[in-house]
């Protein structure tokens, strides 16, 4: 109860103080709302972007390793002419690998074939991204399908001429999505039929997305281009079996690829074993510079705001002096005292940081209006804006309190 009503009392005074100083409170308030605002603006941004990324890199597939003649991370020490005289990976690398490999759930041989144009009698659509992939393809990841379905394994053995196609290709080809599947569509100067129209997956950062895509049987692209040429970025895609880590699929696949290529002991990989985890550490580590950055400026605006509440105190102590005596006199112990004065410069710091973290939500709204990107402020988030606004209240009124504890009450009284 003397809790609740220390608590009471010391609300008063720091509504007071907010009431009878408007501006000076406002201008001292003002660093612990900018300093808040910029650290949860910042970290809310960066949580929005990094959860966004991720979705994009989790479409790669988790437990799954690119074979690619190019790394996705380059190492410094390693010469450039290097990676530029290494191979393809080809056919026979994907044929091997089916035989050899035991870790793996699902391997797929996949080309690019850059973006084209798709007709429909006289509907076009531009800029599709046409793929060809083996057998495997389905194993590796996960399709969902707004209408049809996968290619059969005769269909991908005897490379037919079918095809399954975006939302946004159906959609840009027949304006209904629904009659698409069973259309024959021009690719690559041969009629297709569409066997399956995939479900809509919407835009994203790294703009990983089938909604405007084309995928083919490989062996049915090999009849019109070499299905093995630089020029279409052939790679094997190798999924882990359910209950192997991706390490140790990772170790069978170098092996193997070494064995397959037929490499010494002491001679560097030819190849790189890409996975979605070279990504997710290489955007932490700029989120992380990120953070920093937002520290940096908040913690300076908070400590302006600090010196601000402490500047308070010192005034409120002032003023008080003589109510401080009269209470003293009556009984009122020094921790007494001080604890009023610090749960004041701690009320008046969570105001600061209340109106900072307000200002973040009016932050997210104009974001979402402008960009269509929808802000997320996790409760960590706010729970951190509290802990900051509680501690700096704490080291801000702890000097200004003591003082006020310790004035001699005679002293205290007759102060005018």
């Amino acid at each position: 109860m003397i809790f609740l009503k220390l608590f009471r009392e010391s609300f008063i005074f720091a509504f007071d103080a907010l009431r009878q100083n408007k501006l000076r409170t406002v201008l001292s308030l003002l660093g612990i709302t900018i300093g808040i605002f910029t650290i949860i603006a910042v970290f809310s941004l960066v949580d929005t972007f990094r959860d966004n990324l991720q979705k994009s890199v989790n479409k790669l597939g988790n437990n799954t390793i690119f074979i690619q003649k190019w790394p996705w991370a380059f190492d410094n020490d390693y010469p450039w002419w290097k990676y530029v005289q290494r191979p393809n990976p080809n056919l026979h690398d994907y044929e091997e690998l089916k035989k050899r490999v035991q870790t793996a759930q699902g391997i797929n041989y996949e080309i690019w074939l850059s973006r084209r144009t798709i007709k429909y009698k006289s509907s076009v659509v531009e800029n599709v991204q046409v793929s060809a992939v083996s057998d495997g393809y389905d194993k590796i990841w996960t399709l969902n399908f707004q209408d049809g379905r996968y290619f059969t394994d005769l269909e991908s053995r005897t490379g037919s001429a079918i095809a399954m196609v975006g939302y946004d290709v159906a959609e840009g080809l027949f304006n209904d999505v629904g009659i698409a599947n069973g259309k024959k569509i021009k690719v690559l100067g041969h009629d297709v039929t569409i066997v399956g129209v995939f479900t809509k997956d919407g835009d994203d950062l790294l703009g990983i997305s089938k909604d405007k895509s084309i995928v083919i049987p490989l062996n049915f692209a090999r009849n019109i281009v070499d299905v093995q040429s630089q020029n279409y970025g052939p790679q094997v895609v190798v999924k882990g079996k359910n209950g192997i880590t991706e390490a140790e699929v990772e170790s069978e696949l170098e092996g193997v690829m070494r064995s397959i290529r037929r490499q010494s002991p002491a001679a560097d990989d030819n190849f790189s074993l890409n996975k979605t985890t070279l990504i997710s550490n290489q955007l932490d580590s700029v989120f992380e510079k990120i953070n920093v950055v937002g520290w940096v400026i908040g913690i300076f605006s908070i400590l302006v705001g600090g010196f601000g509440i402490a500047n308070i105190m010192f005034v409120s102590v002032k003023e008080r002096t003589n109510i401080i005596g009269i209470q003293k006199s009556l009984g009122a112990k020094g921790y007494f005292i001080m604890l009023q004065f610090l749960i004041e410069a701690i009320l008046l710091c969570i105001i600061g940081g209340a109106i900072g973290i307000l200002l973040v939500y009016l932050f997210t709204f104009a974001i979402k209006g402008v960009f269509d990107v929808q802000v997320v402020i996790y409760l960590k988030n706010i729970f951190l804006a509290l802990n900051i606004s509680v501690s700096i209240g704490v080291i801000s009124g702890i000097v200004p309190a003591y003082f006020a504890s310790i004035l001699d009450p005679v002293e205290a009284i007759r102060t005018n």
